[in-house]
């Protein structure tokens, strides 16, 4: 868990701000997962901090979602186009 908060802080996931009178905050919850090696034996021991996203309710809490996922043929199509016409990508 100390791993995992960690790296919630170092990436700034979040910020802490005000919250507004009229909203309830999200609430979250520990995942925790034992991974095993090929052979059976323990490997280790993982946690994950996930939100409660299922506690929203569309119009009240949230207009609409977003979330910045490119497909893999859309990478490949970028990637030729880039090499076709020399540009550079960053």
């Amino acid at each position: 868990m100390n791993e995992e908060m960690s790296a919630l802080e170092r990436n700034e996931t979040w910020e802490i701000v005000e919250r507004p009178k009229d909203k309830k905050a999200v609430g979250c919850r520990w995942i925790y997962i034992v991974k095993y090696k090929s052979d059976g034996t323990l490997d280790q021991h993982k946690a994950r901090l996930v939100a409660k996203g299922y506690t929203q309710t569309y119009g009240i809490d949230y207009e609409e979602t977003f979330a910045p996922v490119a497909k893999m043929n859309t990478v490949r199509i970028i990637l030729s186009l880039v090499a076709h016409f020399g540009w550079v990508m960053h």
